[in-house]
């Protein structure tokens, strides 16, 4: 219980610290739109452009005038009406410069992570907490080694195999501790994604792909000054996403394992594990399943657009930018059909190993 409350309090100051910093940082605040001036904008089809001229009412009582630029880029344009809460940059103390950064959002994404949070430790109670605390450390490890790591320059696939390596012990050992199980789901997720690294190397050299085809890859190569190897960074992508899928696998595979030794504990290894395999069989199955729909949720724009225009399937298969998605969906189940049965015959040795001196002493005692 202790470390439900523990975990509870820990996610409740992160979310204090990313509100205080958000409404009561120097250079930004909130505000709420009380008068709208469109004489600037035009709209051609469903597109805008041109500037608002707004007129908002801070968190602090002080009214201001804000401007609001669009360009007529969809995915990034805010389009503001009156009683919308935004987000604004003060350039100084007299507020006589202020520009919009965005529609507030960050009240309902904290009452979504609370929910989340909530729902877990309700649920899952003190194996909640650890993972609540492993969920915490990983966006730690993410925002603070990752992507600085990455936008240092360093080795894309040496810094995310760092980081992994670290996320994965983190979230695998903080839920199934230093035991036969967790030691276990970790050697399996470890040999998985070392195998998925040598799988993107290959591939990536065979489709001839440049890592141009991620989301905004090409503004953060100018804004970067040119020397970010993007092809890596591809690489570190399809690794991070894998990670994930990779340790599911492994965790319900060696739990498995513990649970059928534990219920039959007479049980030989062998058939310990052909147990696994079979469990593994079944896992396997959903699970290649589920990255497919989970990478192609991420591109279903992409692929509307293409039906749309009646490309050929030969033609639209062979442009890099859905090259470069069949090749992670598949790299990734790849290390899936890896990780199942690497994770199986580690778990089997591990566990019943585990399990001998106990039975030993049992045998004794009786």
């Amino acid at each position: 219980m202790r470390g439900v409350i523990l975990a509870f309090i820990v996610l409740l100051v992160t979310c204090c610290e990313m509100f205080s910093q958000g409404v009561t940082g120097s250079d930004y605040k909130v505000g709420e739109v009380t008068a709208v001036n469109n004489s600037k904008v035009t709209i051609i089809g469903s597109n805008r452009l041109g500037e608002q001229a707004l007129d908002l009412t801070l968190s602090n009582d002080k009214k201001v005038v804000a401007y609001n630029l669009i360009n007529g880029a969809m995915e990034y344009d805010e389009y503001y009406q009156v009683g919308d809460r935004v987000l604004v940059a003060i350039a100084n103390n007299d507020h006589t410069r202020t520009r919009v950064i965005s529609r507030y959002r960050l009240p309902a994404l904290i009452g979504l992570a609370i929910a989340f949070s909530l729902g877990l430790l309700l649920y899952a109670r003190k194996v909640g907490a650890k993972a609540l605390l492993s969920f915490i450390g990983s966006i730690v490890i993410i925002v603070e080694l990752l992507i600085p790591g990455l936008m240092a320059g360093y080795s894309p696939l040496l810094v995310t195999a760092v980081c992994l390596l670290m996320l994965c012990s983190l979230i695998i050992l903080s839920v199934a501790g230093w035991t036969a199980k967790g030691k276990a789901a970790l050697a399996g997720t470890i040999i998985g994604l070392i195998v998925t690294m040598i799988l993107c190397v290959l591939v990536g050299k065979l489709l001839n792909l440049d890592g141009m085809t991620q989301p905004l890859a090409q503004p953060l190569l100018f804004e970067t000054g040119m020397y970010l190897n993007m092809l890596d960074i591809l690489y570190a992508a399809i690794l991070i996403g894998a990670s994930g899928a990779a340790m599911d696998v492994a965790m319900e595979m060696a739990a498995t394992m513990e649970e059928l030794k534990i219920n039959a504990p007479d049980m030989n290894q062998m058939d310990l594990l052909r147990s696994g395999f079979r469990v593994g069989n079944a896992v396997i199955g959903t699970m290649t399943t589920t990255l497919l729909l989970a990478y192609s949720g991420s591109f279903l724009t992409m692929i509307m657009l293409f039906a749309s225009r009646g490309n050929d399937v030969m033609q639209i298969i062979n442009m890099k930018v859905v090259a470069a998605e069949i090749a992670r969906t598949l790299i990734g189940s790849l290390s899936l059909i890896i990780v199942a049965p690497i994770t199986a015959w580690i778990a089997c040795w591990m566990i019943s190993k585990e399990f001998e001196p106990n039975m030993q002493i049992e045998l004794e005692e009786a």
